[in-house]
Parts: structure tokens; sequence; C-alpha cells
């Protein structure tokens, strides 16, 4: 029988929300393994020597230590697409593949420094350290930052339902990822400002392969976070 993959990190990360996500759309079994990235442990550090999350191990390959492992979600989601090869989720088309290769990173960089660094941190790892959150950086976040990221997925869009092709692909997901983490704390972007974006986010959100870290995101905030915040 075929061991399960580990997925070391967090519901939480948004990067392991699209490894989480690409794994189900393959089809692929696995199991998560919590690590506290406020105190990550020394093994994970011989994982990950950047001292990210997620990291997938195969165990196929090795059963510990660092082999047998893969960091980084865009690293992970590239061996997984070679290795499960149904749905396609990076393009054949080589323009279209790269379009998406980029979107991907805006996701992961740009969306990432915004909404994580600026937004989801200074609030939930200070409820988490049992701190008021900082909402004043929360907001600047949420009026400033934000949305000129979003401006741009909006023209990207231009009113289709997918951002490369007409199936899901790791722009999709990688985008979708981050607007789920600010919408954690604090909602959706404005559906007036962003109607199309919105509407490719409420589409994702709700899709099957979101389902699994949505309910586990939710069961470990729901004490926390009783309700969003507003940040308008």
């Amino acid at each position: 029988m075929t061991q399960p993959y580990i997925l070391y990190g967090s519901p939480l990360s948004p990067f392991q929300r699209k490894v989480e996500a690409v794994l189900a759309l393959k089809g692929v079994d696995y199991e998560c393994e919590a690590v506290n990235v406020m105190g990550m442990p020394d093994w994970y550090k011989e994982i990950s020597p950047l001292g990210r999350i997620p990291s997938l191990r195969d165990p196929s390959i090795a059963a510990e230590g660092s082999e047998g492992t893969i960091t980084d979600s865009s690293a992970i989601c590239g061996y997984l697409e070679r290795k499960y090869a149904d749905p396609i989720l990076y393009p054949e088309d080589p323009f279209d593949c790269g379009r998406a290769l980029w979107l991907e990173e805006y996701a992961d960089t740009g969306m990432a420094m915004a909404g994580g660094m600026h937004l989801f941190r200074p609030i939930l790892f200070n409820l988490f350290q049992g701190k008021d959150p900082d909402l004043d950086t929360a907001r600047k976040t949420w009026s400033e930052k934000l949305p000129p990221l979003w401006d741009y997925l909006e023209k990207y869009l231009d009113g289709r339902s997918h951002f490369v092709g007409d199936a899901i692909t790791i722009a999709d997901i990688s985008i979708a990822c981050q607007i789920f983490q600010t919408d954690l704390l604090a909602g959706e972007p404005d559906k007036s400002n962003w109607p199309a974006l919105v509407a490719h986010y409420q589409m994702m959100k709700e899709h099957d392969c979101f389902a699994r870290n949505r309910t586990a995101c939710e069961k470990m905030l729901i004490k926390v976070v009783p309700e969003k915040f507003d940040l308008s």
C-alpha cells in the first residue's frame, strides 16, 4: 500500500494552501504535520534551511531526514505536476505557461508580502502572542498596499473566469490562496471595485480543492478571531 505524502507546515500558510489545492486536484493522498513557525524546531531547519513552510515528504524516497523532501511551494507544485499529469495545472503552450508562472510569482511575492507580512501577521501573530492586533498597519495595508495589486489582477482578468486559458491553472490557485489569506481576517475585496476578481475568488474559494484547508483554517481561528476585522 502506498504511503501518503507528508506535508509539513500550517494550514494558515497561503503557500501550504497552494500545495494542498494541487494535491487535491491531482487526487493525491497526504497527511499534514504541524510545524511551529514561531519556534521552528531544529529537525525542520535541517529539511528547510531557509526556515520556510511548507515542505513535502515523499515516503517512497525516504521516511526521515532531509532525504525525500522538497521545500518551497513552487518547487513542490512543480514536482507534483511532473509526477501526476492529470489535470494539467501548468499550460502546455509555452507563452501561456510563462504567464501562469508570472502570476504565481506575483501572488507568492507581491500579494504575500502585502497581505501576509503587513496585514495577516500584524493581526494574527499579535493575537497568538497575547498582544493587541496592530490594526493601524493592517488598515494602511488594506487601503493603500492591496488595492493596486487587485487593480492589476482585475485588468488582467478582463472579465474572464480564469487568468490563463479556460481551466484552473497554478495562476488561479496562487492568487486565490493569497486573497483567502486576507479574507480570513478582513473579508473579500470590494466587489463594486473589483467585480471580476471577486467573482473569480468566490469560484475558487468554494472549489473542492480548497475544502480541506478551508475547514482546518476555520477550526484554528474560530476562537481567536470570532469576527472579521473592519479595516475600512
